[in-house]
Formats: C-alpha cells, structure tokens, sequence
C-alpha cells in the first residue's frame, strides 16, 4: 500500500527555538488530513486557533477545541484528524524535553489529556509569539510557569504550591545584579537555592512587582543609557550589557525610553554643548573653566 497523499490544503511551519527545553515549534494547517498512529519521544502541548481537532489514545476519544489545552506525555501512541463537523483545524505545538513534568504526572496526562482553561491557553500562545524572536530568559520563565500551572491541574490531591518568600526574591535579586550582563538562566539560581524555578518566579514578582526577566531587561537598559552617554556607540553598548545585537538593543530600548538608542545619545543638551565647546569653547591657559 502507497502512502497517503497530503492534501494541498494542508501546511506547515516548523522550526527549533535556540533555547533550552523546546526540541520542535510546529504550527500546521490541516484540513481532509489524518494523522495515523504515531508517538513523540516528548511532551506535546497544543493549542487549536481554528477549527476542531480530534485525537484517540487507546480506546479513548479527546478533542481540542476553543479554549482548550492538550498534552500528551512522550511515547504514548495517539492520532490525529479534524472534526466531522468543521472538517479542517489550525494548529500550535510546542514538543517538549522529557524533564518538562515529571514522570508522575503522565498518568494524569494521558487520563485527562484535553482540559477547558484560558489562563493556561493564554500562556501558550503568548510563548508562541515570543518563540519567533526567543530570548532564553524569558522563555525559561515562561515555560516554568506552563509547567506549573499543568502540574497543579493534574496533581488534584497533590501539595498546593508553597508560599512566596520574600528573602529569596532578595536573594534572587542580588543572583542577578551579580549576572546582568551575562547569560542568565534561573535555572542555576534554582541549584544554588534549592527551588525550582517556578517558585523563584512567585516569589520574584510578589515581592517586586515584575518578572527576573523584566527586572534584568531593565537594568540592562539602564547601563545602556549611561554608556550611550558616554559616546559608546550603540553596537558596541548592546553587547557590553548583554543584549544579542544592535538589533536586541533597539527593540527592548524603544519600548523602555521611546527612541532608539542612536537617538537617545545625539539628543542630549550635554552631548550638543559638549561638541560646541570642543571647537569653540576651550579655556585658554589664562582664562578659567566657567564653573
């Protein structure tokens, strides 16, 4: 037997994030298209923008529609098609590492694959939209996060999540004074703590208001603001205080000054007073600096 034709209804858009965690983003169109039986050696968390998906696992019927979150534990045997009724669904993956849950939770996964929670499904996607320009620590947070929220809706009699504590906030804080120019990842913060990331976070925005990752995004303009000053040129600062590029720089300075880096250095009165003085202004040896 041939295989199947892919109808030309059907699309994809697949790619590897260069971040820690995340083995595939899949985004695909399907419509007059079934997947057969088939496994992932990762978690699989899904997200419909359209249409209706539906899925079998074992003798079990799940569907994913509106609203709804999907995960599948890694190796479990499943497929996939669009609903009778719509006939087509639009789809967001994301395939995840082994250590995104632990091995407890697959039980809960696989009996309660599909659920209705919009917080949830909100997340999911706002880290779909930032995974085409990733930046780590942010997506870490993120992704903490997810995973936090799917631990406490499929541990149903397990712990409720421990109380922030605002003593490691400030421990957290002073971890990424010490880092903000250098590649952060919290999850080191987590080993030297004895926390897991998703509780640094907690207790990172209870006691401050923000994220780390907003926290460090901040400081690092900050410094940016001052070496600008100082006539550094801008693809030179982005990299001193730890953004990617010129490019990086921009995008977080716009947001956090209004113009662009370049801009922000040529406005200053002190810039404009200190090139007029350079050429016309100079003390003489019997003339003293004005004060």
């Amino acid at each position: 037997m041939g295989e199947e034709e892919i109808p030309s209804s059907c699309s994809v858009t697949a790619w590897r994030p260069s971040v820690a965690g995340i083995s595939e983003v899949f985004h695909a169109r399907i419509a007059g298209y079934r997947y057969p039986q088939h496994f992932h050696d990762t978690w699989t968390v899904l997200i419909v923008d359209d249409g209706a998906l539906g899925y079998d696992i074992d003798t079990r019927h799940h569907g994913a529609i509106g609203d709804s979150v999907s995960i599948l534990p890694p190796g479990v045997i499943h497929n996939g098609y669009p609903s009778e009724r719509h006939g087509r669904f639009r789809k967001r993956n994301l395939y995840l590492d082994r250590d995104f849950l632990p091995a407890h939770i697959v039980g809960p996964a696989v009996d309660s694959s599909t659920f209705h929670d919009r917080e949830l499904r909100a997340a999911i996607s706002r880290l779909h939209d930032r995974l085409l320009i990733p930046e780590p620590l942010d997506v870490e947070i993120r992704l903490a996060m997810i995973a936090d929220r799917f631990r406490r809706r499929l541990e149903a009699r397990g712990p409720s999540a421990p109380a922030p504590e605002s003593f490691l906030a400030d421990e957290l804080r002073d971890f990424l004074d010490g880092h903000i120019t250098a590649k952060i990842r919290l999850a080191d913060a987590a080993r030297l703590f004895d926390r897991d990331v998703s509780h640094l976070v907690r207790s990172f925005k209870r006691r401050f208001g923000i994220s780390p990752y907003a926290y460090v995004t901040a400081r690092r303009i900050e410094q940016a603001r001052k070496r600008l000053l100082r006539g550094q040129p801008p693809a030179e600062v982005a990299v001193k205080v730890g953004f990617y590029d010129q490019a990086h720089l921009t995008r977080h300075f716009k947001r956090h000054v209004s113009v662009p880096p370049a801009q922000y250095a040529a406005s200053g009165l002190g810039t404009r007073s200190g090139r007029r003085r350079s050429k016309a202004q100079e003390p003489t040896r019997d003339e003293p600096a004005q004060g």
